[in-house]
């Protein structure tokens, strides 16, 4: 084997060379894990009445009659399939407030579309009752997964099937959907990967950054039979994080162009069977989820059991150190709570800290190594998007390193040899 040293001059430039190009495509990696466009902003929701699929196939003296012919009778079809009482042709007009064109085609003559009929809800509910109106669900978060190819998409890159879902108009729904955007770093924390775990203080952690209170998982599976043929999609609806199957359904696209049609229809036919659940009990907010008041703190709680694990180990130590030995200075040892350890020697202390995100994660880091006392830490465990376990070397008590820390600005809560900071 060839060693550096036995290169020449110009091998060993070339491999220097090799070496700075790998280095320099890491970077370009991790920056691409975040970089580029890829969120897709959900329209905003609407309180208005949408009624959708609406077929119309009306003939006139030119199409643009045969349009305006169309649209007023989609806009009775609508009012009827809502239930809607009997009433004049004007009167329904002036209670829609916008034509969806679904999908349309415009001849010289003939107009032919599916349309949707938005109706103004205020203006509607005085003859629909309290039928026009809608309880609606606690917050739910959206994660809307595609298999394709052989491979799970979320957020990572934009999509048509969170398209689908951004695209949706959510305001007539019993369901209240958290629809990210998946921009920045929300395409690291949103992957597939969450559906499958099963922490309540992961969840948790999610959940609150998005404010939402439970899950909602629709997923779909791709299969293109050959390019340019039909596309098959196995559709299945899940909830909570524990992935419960809800119910699943099959829709099929005659080609790659009419793609979007059928996951608008999927959205749809989610939608529905997410209400159902809802109305029946299936769907509710996990009571592991939550934290109710008077209880402790899951990171509290993790905190105490640390703290009494670290206890037991002190009490060994000092059962083992009451007895004689040769080696006794300057080893490494847990303090009391706020006795500092002997002079020329350092105390070993736990710290908990959030983590959302990766930059987060370095800066919490670099703030306890510039503490004032610290003489080292070490990382026992990383979470993005969770709590990140470290370990700090302090020379002082665990009371001091408190102080420290908060002098560093960060919010500190202390348990017996550990503590959880956060900004």
């Amino acid at each position: 084997m060839r060693t550096f040293s036995s290169l020449s001059p110009r091998g060993r430039i070339a491999l220097i060379a090799s070496g700075i190009a790998l280095a320099g495509g890491a970077g370009w990696l991790a920056q691409a894990q975040v970089g580029g466009e890829r969120g897709i902003a959900a329209v905003a929701a609407s309180r208005d009445i949408q009624v959708s699929d609406i077929e119309v196939d009306v003939r006139a003296s030119t199409g643009i009659e045969a349009r305006e012919e169309a649209w007023r009778e989609a806009q009775v079809k609508a009012w009827e399939k809502i239930d809607g009482p009997d009433l004049p042709e004007s009167r329904i007009a002036g209670m829609v407030s916008a034509i969806v064109v679904q999908r349309e085609r415009l001849g010289p003559k003939r107009y032919i579309a599916t349309l949707g009929v938005i109706f103004d809800r205020q203006k509607a509910n005085a003859y629909l009752g309290d039928d026009g109106l809608t309880r609606r669900s606690a917050p739910m978060l959206l994660l809307p997964v595609t298999f394709s190819g052989g491979t799970q998409l979320m957020y990572e890159q934009r999509n048509p099937w969170q398209r689908a879902w951004a695209e949706f108009q959510a305001g007539q729904s019993s369901v209240n959907y958290v629809r990210p955007s998946g921009a920045g770093g929300e395409s690291l924390l949103l992957t597939y990967g969450q559906t499958n775990r099963r922490s309540r203080v992961w969840w948790r952690d999610i959940l609150d950054s998005f404010g939402a209170a439970d899950v909602l998982v629709p997923i779909a599976r791709l299969r293109y039979t050959y390019p340019g043929g039909p596309v098959e999609g196995t559709f299945t609806a899940r909830h909570g994080p524990d992935n419960e199957f809800l119910e699943s359904f099959t829709l099929t696209a005659e080609s790659p162009d009419q793609l979007p049609a059928m996951l608008e229809e999927a959205v749809r036919k989610f939608d529905a069977i997410f209400q159902v659940a809802l109305s029946d009990g299936t769907i509710r907010p996990d009571p592991t989820l939550n934290v109710k008041t008077g209880d402790l703190n899951p990171e509290i709680a993790r905190l105490v059991e640390l703290g009494r694990r670290l206890r037991e180990q002190d009490e060994a130590r000092a059962q083992a150190a009451s007895q004689p030995t040769d080696a006794s200075g300057g080893a490494i040892s847990a303090a009391p709570i706020n006795q500092p350890p002997p002079e020329g020697s350092v105390a070993l202390y736990t710290v908990q800290f959030q983590t959302p995100d990766a930059a987060s994660f370095g800066a919490v880091l670099s703030s306890v190594r510039g503490t004032p006392g610290v003489r080292s830490t070490g990382v026992r465990s990383t979470a993005i998007g969770g709590t990140s376990v470290m370990t700090v070397s302090y020379v002082g008590s665990i009371g001091e390193l408190a102080e420290a820390l908060r002098g560093q600005g960060f919010t500190v809560q202390q348990g017996a040899t550990a503590l959880l900071i956060s900004r």
